[in-house]
């Protein structure tokens, strides 16, 4: 079993001890997604820990983007839940790239697509570039981040 999922239990069970209401129901809620993606698909598999950080990032995004359509609807209670529930996710994930790392991983990217190709790669080639780029940023930066990063690179 991932060495992630069986902290994530260990830390359910301690979240129920100390009857932490938000942090047992979102503990609950990543636990039942992991298992979801364990059981998808033909046969059940046992994740590991890069596939379940996957499941975790999916997540968080959900509840931020939950928490964006609740604020608009003037639901800021309901929009602080998700919030609340996605700051107990990100416990578990690797830290963010900032901006600087970000923008040195996709040089470094580019300079390999360009040694790849033979010749600086442009807007055509930005999926090449993308595929690089993730493998390097490895859930550690948004797609749209990274997406954004690289057309920057490509076109300016």
């Amino acid at each position: 079993m991932a060495e992630l999922k069986n902290r994530l239990q260990a830390d359910l069970t301690a979240a129920m001890k100390g009857r932490e209401k938000t942090r047992v129901a979102t503990l609950r809620m990543a636990l039942a997604a992991i298992t979801t993606a364990e059981v998808a698909g033909d046969e059940a598999v046992q994740l590991t820990d890069d596939e379940v950080l996957k499941v975790l990032a999916r997540e968080v995004k959900k509840r931020k983007e939950a928490s964006t359509a609740f604020a608009g609807a003037g639901r800021a209670e309901q929009a602080q839940q998700e919030l609340d529930e996605a700051a107990v996710l990100d416990e578990y994930l690797p830290k963010q790239l900032d901006d600087a790392e970000l923008t040195a991983l996709v040089a470094t990217a580019v300079e390999e697509v360009t040694a790849q190709l033979g010749e600086t790669p442009g807007p055509r080639q930005m999926g090449q570039v993308m595929k690089a780029a993730n493998a390097k940023v490895a859930g550690r930066a948004e797609g749209g981040r990274v997406a954004a990063a690289v057309k920057a690179r490509l076109t300016g």
